[in-house]
C-alpha cells in the first residue's frame, strides 16, 4: 500500500480552480518534490493535505485512511507533520519552549495533574524537556535553547521550524520551501540535513521548492505544477529535459 495517495482531487476559491484533478501516489521512504512557477497551487495542495482547505472534489488517504474532512489537528495525530514557507515560530517564546509546545498534542496526564503538579505530570514533563533537548541537539542547535526564537538567524529559525516539525514523530513530512531566503553555503547545509533527517528519523518527504539546486540534489522523482495541473511527472533528469517543463519555467519553446 502507498503511503499517500490524492485522487482526482480538486479545489475552488469561488469560481477559480486553484488546483484541478490533482493525482499524487507517495511510496513509503520516498523523497519527493513538487515544482513550478509562483501560484501553481503548491502550498494549496499542503493545505489540502494537511486539513487547512477541504478539497471540494477527490479523495486524499494517508494510510489507507481518508483525510479529506479530518482537522489539522487529526492529521498531526496521525503523524504528518509540516513546516511553512513563511516561518510560523512562536517567536517570543525561548527555542527549547517552540519545540516543547509541539508535544503537548501527545501528552498522556489530565488537566487537573497538569493544575496541581501531581501524578504523571511531572514525569511527562521531564520527558517533553528532555525529548525536546535530543531533537535541538541532533540539528545542532541545543547551545541556544534559552535564546528566544525571534534572536536566531534565518537559517537556524528553519531548523528550529523543522526540529518543532519532528517533536510530533511524524511517518511523513512536508516542507514547505525549506530553502526561501537562504545563501548558497546555507542552502547546502540544508541538503545534507534533510538526507540526514530522512535516514535518522526512517521518514517520508515530500517537499515543495523553487531552488532547483537543491530539489535536483535530493529529490528522487518529482511533479510539475502549472496553474493548479500536473504538467509532468518523472525523475530529475526527465524533468530538467522535458520540453513543457523548459517552456513553462522559461516561457520559450524547445529549439528543434
Amino acid at each position: 500500500m502507498s503511503l499517500l495517495e490524492a485522487r482526482g482531487v480538486s479545489h475552488y476559491f469561488g469560481g477559480l480552480c486553484a488546483v484541478d484533478d490533482f493525482n499524487l501516489t507517495l511510496e513509503p521512504g520516498e523523497l519527493m518534490g513538487i515544482i513550478g512557477p509562483n501560484g501553481a497551487g503548491k502550498t494549496t495542495i499542503f493545505n489540502l493535505l494537511t486539513g487547512v482547505y477541504r478539497a471540494g472534489k477527490g479523495s486524499i488517504r494517508f494510510g489507507g485512511a481518508e483525510l479529506i474532512g479530518k482537522t489539522p489537528h487529526q492529521i498531526t495525530a496521525m503523524q504528518i507533520s509540516r513546516t511553512f514557507q513563511n516561518i510560523r515560530l512562536f517567536k517570543d517564546l525561548s527555542v527549547l519552549d517552540n519545540v516543547r509546545i509541539a508535544h503537548y498534542s501527545q501528552i498522556a496526564y489530565r488537566p487537573l495533574e497538569a493544575v496541581f503538579h501531581v501524578g504523571r505530570y511531572r514525569r511527562e514533563e521531564r520527558r517533553i524537556i528532555n525529548r525536546s533537548m535530543e531533537l535541538l541537539a541532533m540539528l545542532k542547535i541545543d547551545h541556544l535553547a534559552t535564546e528566544t526564537a525571534d534572536n536566531l538567524p534565518y537559517g537556524l529559525q528553519r531548523r528550529l521550524e523543522i526540529a518543532r516539525a519532528l517533536a510530533v514523530g511524524p511517518e511523513l513530512l512536508l516542507l514547505d520551501e525549506p530553502a526561501a531566503g537562504m545563501n548558497p553555503n546555507e542552502i547546502d547545509q540544508l541538503m545534507e540535513l534533510i538526507g540526514w533527517i530522512r535516514r535518522q528519523f526512517d521518514l517520508t518527504i515530500l517537499l515543495i521548492e523553487h531552488q532547483m539546486k537543491l530539489v535536483m540534489g535530493i529529490c528522487e522523482r518529482l511533479l510539475v505544477l502549472d496553474f493548479g495541473a500536473t504538467l509532468a511527472e518523472g525523475s530529475p533528469h526527465e524533468i530538467q529535459n522535458n520540453p513543457k517543463v523548459l517552456e513553462a519555467y522559461l516561457g520559450e519553446e524547445p529549439v528543434g
